[in-house]
């Protein structure tokens, strides 16, 4: 395997076991610093985070040094593979009524596997002018997004906790 190779999968496993210790932090350690990172409740949304912050630090980190350019394909991928997870979610559990954990696991590693392959498709698009502040702040509004419905989620079906939990904001300790 080339050294290059083995790069990329070790980033993949690492981020892949961020994702995981990430959904059982909260209930770990309940505080609502920690909230924000890690899921509070079983909805499609909340269990985005799992792809947002991996797919965050491994964005931070390939592309440091490469300025703009290196990083905005990576914010992009993040941006659609958490939309993709949504969409999916929402499909999985809430149309079709799907609660089988290894459909889960199965769709959490491969959109995280789509994540890393995505930024490759999308670098043409670091040439035109305004991508790369686009791409930092579509991300950094996704992540205000995740703040707020942290705390304040939604009745929509997209929030809805599907463990039958209460609602977020009575869960988290202030």
């Amino acid at each position: 395997m080339e050294k290059s190779t083995k790069k990329w999968v070790l980033l993949y496993l690492a981020a892949a076991g961020m994702g995981v210790l990430l959904h059982f932090l909260y209930s770990w350690l309940p505080n609502p610093a920690l909230a924000l990172i890690s899921p509070v409740r079983e909805s499609v949304w909340e269990h985005g985070k799992l792809l947002y912050f991996p797919l965050l630090a491994v964005s931070l980190l390939v592309g440091r040094g490469g300025g703009g350019t290196g990083r905005t394909p990576w914010l992009l991928s993040t941006a659609a593979v958490f939309a993709a997870m949504q969409g999916a979610g929402y499909l999985y559990h809430v149309t079709l009524r799907g609660e089988s954990l290894p459909v889960d696991l199965a769709l959490y590693f491969a959109l995280l596997g789509v994540g890393f392959l995505l930024p490759r498709a999308l670098w043409p698009l670091c040439e035109w002018p305004g991508t790369g502040k686009a791409a930092v702040a579509l991300t950094g509004l996704l992540g205000a997004l995740i703040v707020w419905f942290t705390f304040f989620p939604p009745d929509t079906a997209l929030f809805a906790d599907l463990s039958g939990a209460v609602r977020t904001f009575l869960t988290i300790p202030v």
